[in-house]
């Protein structure tokens, strides 16, 4: 219930349905019954009028959707990966989203700036937005959707950034390092806009103004087992370069390391994987 109380919505009723639905990979449903409800979920929250029509030009979102094949039934328009950011803040996860799958094909996707690339700059270089949300008032204990990211020049040879889980529990944030899908988006191209550059002013910790999960290209590892096809002079090309390609995976289809011959957990109750909101770039060429 103080959960509920902190929580901006219109009725009591309303809110109820959007904590059971709004993080569409937690949910009892079947996936139809959730795709039914979208529509009046959208139109009651106000989620309709986001994103905005033409996308704010200095937003360096990506707009290409190179690969996607994941069919979650509500969440299976990939063009919600590249269509704008629509946080919904700390308690409440965004429904303008694509959902991967957790395991199988449908579990990655590849993006890109149509065939622009992301430099390497000083501190983060991108912004990977999902729609995770906090689920008590230990501010580390969060609805996540873990996520494996890879960049790439070519778009077939990727790098990494050799992920690590603590094992603690899938729940703290604490338990997961490197990984996108982790922490909550408070932009809203609508009713919370930034500048591009606020996007990456940190506020504490690993927390970034606008919410998301940042990632600095000087911390690739080409020691990252996942990695095949990464190596030292592949590593070192993306951070003095930039790379073209971004390469997103629910980690549950990822092998963990730490443990040979498994993989990464997957919070349990969930339908789908990853829940894709955007990504956002710092600089351009």
């Amino acid at each position: 219930m103080q959960l509920l109380t902190k929580l901006k919505l219109s009725s009591y009723l309303f809110l109820l349905i959007l904590v059971s639905f709004s993080h569409c990979k937690k949910s009892s449903s079947s996936g139809e019954d959730l795709a039914a409800l979208l529509p009046l979920l959208n139109l009651a929250s106000g989620l309709n009028f986001c994103p905005k029509s033409p996308l704010p030009s200095e937003i360096l979102i990506a707009t290409t959707v190179v690969s996607a094949s994941a069919n979650v039934s509500g969440f299976s328009d990939s063009n919600k990966a590249v269509n704008g950011i629509c946080g919904s803040g700390e308690l409440v996860g965004s429904l303008d989203v694509y959902a991967l799958d957790i395991t199988g094909p449908g579990a990655t996707m590849v993006l890109s700036w149509g065939g622009k690339t992301v430099k390497n700059v000083s501190g983060d270089d991108f912004i990977v937005y999902d729609n995770s949300f906090r689920i008590s008032d230990d501010t580390n204990t969060y609805a996540m959707d873990p996520s494996v990211i890879q960049v790439s020049i070519d778009g077939t040879n990727f790098c990494g950034f050799n992920p690590s889980y603590s094992g603690a529990s899938v729940n703290l944030m604490d338990s997961w390092t490197r990984f996108g899908g982790l922490r909550p988006v408070y932009y809203n191209m609508t009713t919370k806009p930034f500048s591009n550059e606020d996007l990456f002013v940190n506020t504490g910790g690993s927390f970034l103004l606008g919410g998301g999960d940042g990632f600095d290209l000087n911390n690739l590892d080409e020691n990252d087992p996942n990695d095949i096809n990464c190596n030292t002079t592949l590593a070192n090309d993306i951070k003095a370069t930039g790379f073209k390609f971004l390469k997103i995976t629910s980690a549950a289809n990822v092998d963990n390391p730490n443990t040979p011959g498994s993989r990464f957990p997957w919070p349990p109750g969930s339908y789908n994987g990853s829940d894709i909101d955007g990504v956002v770039a710092r600089k351009l060429q």
